[in-house]
């Protein structure tokens, strides 16, 4: 049971694609595609084509790239549906479309180079690291970056890189913090060495990269938090690409414990425990946790999408360009907060399934593994909730990890 309520609102649409619609539509490919490409470590080539058909790796680019330009309640919908089949393949999704958000922090013939072709898939990981050295027309890149998710499919990568004079001295804010940009570069241009050998999203790829004294044009950096080019006007361009991610990934969350608590909702009707006369749906014990696991993850997912919708009406409404400090908080919050209300509902889930749930070529096994791979990422950290708190109770008027 799913009230009508916590559907989200039908997706504005490029023409005559709604990529709601598209994303139930594709489901069921990509979940019977889900197994191999674990297998593989990598969403296989038959996903990776549904998607580029689909435009799903164009949600958060600009329409004037061709892009979708989704605001971020509706790309997060995108991707709950998604995860509900594959968590692997939302994630990588999830992260190729934050980075695609790049686009609207390039010069528009610049972002029409990178992301114009149709094949066009960005990938970069955590940072900062290594250096970036100011020569005549850009700078001078080493370094290596890990968890690149969605990397092996990816022609461009990026890296965060604190920035460097010629002589070796660090470039500095005002404020004595590190300058750090954001670094485009083909993808071949890069040695991508194999690490991504884990127990959950195993199919993302999430693979280390390196690049030697590489030269990157300056027109191909950003400032990842910085204002976006003048000609980005939507709504999605005043979101900070941090926020869009922790929105995303809660999603994916969402998804991974819709489809657990779905499969052991119909298991339950049918399974009868061993010394046992009656179904699983007939104990009072599993009728209680049915319910509970609904609401919790109900009343979880609303409060992430609807805070989502007012803070993107707001934001068109007042016709401000940036989220207050009260916004980001609630975005963190509901994100945070989100992730581990899923964790806990699909680990309802499984210790009801009983042994059903240990086995590969179920509903449990993978999606039990995935979500718990994505309680691992900072998105789920338990300090979040510890930064929240202190602004809330006045400690901090602008926390600087958000």
């Amino acid at each position: 049971m799913r009230p009508a309520s916590a559907e989200p609102e039908r997706i504005e649409t490029q023409g005559d694609v709604d990529p709601l619609e598209v994303a139930n539509r594709i489901a069921p490919a990509i979940e019977a595609d889900a197994g191999e490409a674990e297998l593989r470590r990598e969403l296989t080539p038959a996903i990776f084509d549904i998607l580029l058909d689909a435009g799903f790796y164009r949600l958060l680019l600009p329409r004037s790239v061709g892009g979708f330009e989704l605001p971020p309640s509706r790309f997060s919908a995108v991707l709950e549906r998604i995860a509900t089949a594959d968590g692997s393949t939302a994630w990588c999704l999830g992260q190729t479309g934050g980075c695609a958000m790049a686009a609207g922090h390039l010069s528009p013939k610049v972002a029409s180079e990178i992301f114009g072709p149709r094949r066009a898939v960005l990938a970069w990981g955590a940072g900062p690291k290594g250096r970036a050295v100011g020569v005549q027309g850009g700078f001078e890149v080493t370094g290596t970056w890990m968890f690149a998710s969605g990397g092996r499919q990816a022609n461009w990568l990026g890296a965060h890189v604190p920035l460097f004079d010629p002589d070796g001295s660090p470039r500095q804010a005002e404020d004595g913090t590190p300058l750090v940009r954001t670094m485009l570069f083909p993808a071949e241009e890069a040695e991508m060495t194999d690490i991504w050998h884990v127990m959950g999203l195993k199919a993302t790829g999430s693979d280390n990269y390196s690049v030697d004294h590489l030269f990157v044009p300056h027109e191909r950096t950003f400032e990842l938090e910085g204002e976006p080019d003048p000609s980005q006007t939507g709504v999605l361009y005043r979101f900070p690409i941090t926020l869009v991610y922790a929105a995303g990934f809660a999603c994916v969350a969402f998804g991974l414990a819709r489809a657990m608590l779905d499969a052991f909702i119909g298991l339950a009707k049918s399974k009868v425990p061993q010394k046992k006369q009656a179904t699983l749906r007939d104990s009072a014990v599993v009728q209680m946790q049915v319910a509970q696991a609904e609401a919790k993850l109900g009343s979880a997912r609303m409060y992430l999408l609807r805070s989502l919708e007012e803070i993107e009406a707001s934001l068109l409404a007042q016709n401000r360009q940036q989220l207050t400090t009260d916004q980001r908080m609630r975005i963190r919050l509901a994100a945070t907060h989100g992730i581990h209300q899923a964790k806990e509902v699909a680990d309802i889930a499984y210790l009801a399934a009983g042994a059903t749930a240990i086995f590969e070529d179920g509903k449990f096994e993978r999606r039990f593994r995935d979500i718990h791979a994505v309680t691992q990422q900072i998105q789920a950290r338990l300090s979040q909730f510890e930064t929240v708190g202190q602004y809330m109770l006045g400690l901090t008027s602008n926390p600087s990890n958000l």
